[in-house]
Parts: structure tokens; C-alpha cells; sequence
């Protein structure tokens, strides 16, 4: 046994001392984890589950009044032969390359403007961004009365002018050109909220410092505004994009995926085959494939980014 003082005790000292650190590091490496624990139950109740369990249906044959039977990959090899999916798909594709460059734009050039000091610019700003606030089926009934073929606001316009009207729900092309401007209106006002919090975010000094070096309006925006909107230009792409995917009240309110097939999205797809035909495990598999295709899509803009932000 070892006196205390002596050397064998000083040697005990600093390995009981580290024994005694790692427990309290141990204790406290814990304790974050638990402040994450009601996020984490969350994300695993409502999004995990939900879709884990759909990539199980997917795999199934079920009838909402029957047992799901095991099909294995029958209804994705249906889904590669289906006429339809892919017709729904590239609606999607065309409603997605209509909306979000036009409402990222269009919210960049309203945002530009409000920036600058003009008169009654808070009421501007509220009105732009009022679309955003209302509902969407409220927005869908709204944009019924405008563009409808016989009573639509527009069509009256037109012919108050001397122009021929336009059938807008009775023609494929004018139906997705309705849902794109409506589409447009309602979320252009989000965008320009998110860049006018980016613009006036930037330090004036960049802007005094092009006007010493002579550059104009045009030049300042290449070489200053636009650099510098880039994570909010990213944002809103990745959001945009995302909503365009899985919109469904306002196609299901304005068209109901018509005529014919012309207006018909993925997201209205998958609820016809869910709640229409009763076919829950293609429906399922329909959700699968849209969600692969969002998260391509986020990664491949997310790895742009960061080789983007690496380069510069």
C-alpha cells in the first residue's frame, strides 16, 4: 500500500485526474443531444415514419379496404411504362422553368426599386406581399374570375380594346400559360421581401467605392448587388423550386389538371391514384420518384454553390 506523497501515489494522481475528466466530458458531451431531442422526435413522427412508411407502400399492392399485399417492384416498373406519369412529369418540368425564374426575377427587379427612398414605399411593399399572406385557394378562386373563357376579367379587358379573346381554360396552352402568371403574382412578393433584407444588408461603402472608379448603375449591379445576392438568390431558387414540385391547391382549384391532361402535376397525380382510383401503393410509389427528384435536384444546387462559393 502506498504512503500517501510517495512517488507511486503522484503517478496514481494524474490517471485518476483524466478518469475523472473524461466522466465529466462524457456527462456533458449529453447534454446538447437533449436540447435536439424534441426536434429530433419531431422530424422522426412527421417526416421520417411518413416516409419510410411510403417507401414501404410503395412496394405494396393496397386497396384503402384490403391488407397491403407485397408486389416488390411492380409498381415502379408500371411507373416507367406509364403514359401518363411522364406526361404529369413534364407538365411539372414547364410549370417549374415557367415560375421560378419569372418570380425570382420579377421579386429582384420590385425589390431594386423599393430599396431606393420613394413615397408611400411601406404600402408598396405590404400590397406586393399581401398574395403571399392569403390562401391559396382563395388566390385560385380569384384567379378563376380573371381568366375565365366567357366572364373573366381579362377577356373583357381585351375585347374593351379591340382584341380577340383568349380560352384560357379550354386551351391546353392558355391553361398552364394561367396557372404560370398566377403562379408568378402569388409568390413574387416572397421574393422580393428576402431580397430586399439581402440589398439592404450591403455595406454602402461598396457602392461609394464603384461611383469613385466610374461605374454606372448597370456596372454596380454586375459587379456589387449581384455577387452579394447570391445566398438569397440560392435560397429562393431551392425554395421556389421545391414549391413547384409539390403545388396542388392551386392547379387543383383553377384547372383540376385540365383539360385533358394538359394542366395535370405530379403532386394531383399521385392524389388521383390515391384518393381517385384507391391505388395507395402506386400513389406511393408516384411520391417516391417526385421525392428522388427534389433531392437531386437540392444536392446538385447545393454542390453548385459550394464549388461557386470555392472558386471565388
Amino acid at each position: 500500500m502506498a504512503v500517501p506523497g510517495t512517488p507511486a501515489d503522484k503517478q496514481g494522481q494524474p490517471a485518476q485526474s483524466m478518469i475523472t475528466s473524461h466522466r465529466r466530458r462524457a456527462s456533458f458531451d449529453a447534454i446538447p443531444y437533449l436540447f435536439v431531442a424534441p426536434q429530433i422526435l419531431l422530424f422522426s413522427v412527421f417526416m421520417f415514419f411518413p416516409l419510410g412508411y411510403a417507401a414501404f407502400l410503395s412496394l405494396n399492392s393496397w386497396d384503402p379496404f384490403e391488407a397491403p399485399r407485397f408486389v416488390a417492384g411492380r409498381n415502379y416498373v408500371h411507373l416507367v411504362s406509364d403514359p401518363v406519369f411522364w406526361y404529369a412529369l413534364k407538365n411539372t418540368l414547364v410549370y417549374v422553368v415557367g415560375t421560378v425564374p419569372l418570380s425570382i426575377g420579377l421579386g429582384l427587379l420590385l425589390a431594386i426599386g423599393l430599396n431606393r427612398g420613394m413615397r408611400f414605399q411601406r404600402v408598396l411593399r405590404s400590397l406586393y406581399f399581401l398574395p403571399v399572406v392569403v390562401s391559396g385557394v382563395v388566390t385560385a378562386l380569384a384567379a378563376i374570375w380573371i381568366f375565365n373563357d366567357n366572364y373573366g376579367l381579362l377577356n373583357r379587358l381585351f375585347q374593351a380594346v379591340g382584341l380577340p379573346r383568349i380560352n384560357w381554360n379550354s386551351n391546353p396552352q392558355w391553361a398552364m400559360t394561367s396557372l404560370i402568371i398566377t403562379t408568378v403574382w402569388l409568390r413574387s412578393g416572397f421574393c422580393m421581401i428576402i431580397y430586399l433584407a439581402a440589398l439592404q444588408g450591403i455595406p454602402k461603402m461598396l457602392y461609394e467605392a464603384a461611383v469613385i472608379d466610374g461605374a454606372n448603375r448597370f456596372q454596380q449591379f454586375r459587379s456589387v448587388t449581384w455577387p452579394l445576392l447570391g445566398a438569397a438568390t440560392l435560397l429562393l431558387t431551392i425554395m421556389n423550386v421545391i414549391y413547384s414540385f409539390h403545388v396542388f391547391d392551386l392547379i387543383f382549384v383553377m384547372t383540376g389538371g385540365g383539360p385533358g391532361y394538359s394542366t395535370t402535376v405530379l403532386v394531383q397525380y399521385i392524389y388521383n391514384q390515391a384518393f381517385t382510383n384507391g391505388d395507395m401503393g402506386y400513389a406511393c410509389a408516384v411520391a417516391m420518384a417526385l421525392f428522388v427528384l427534389i433531392l437531386a435536384f437540392t444536392i446538385v444546387q447545393w454542390l453548385m454553390s459550394r464549388r461557386s462559393e470555392l472558386n471565388g
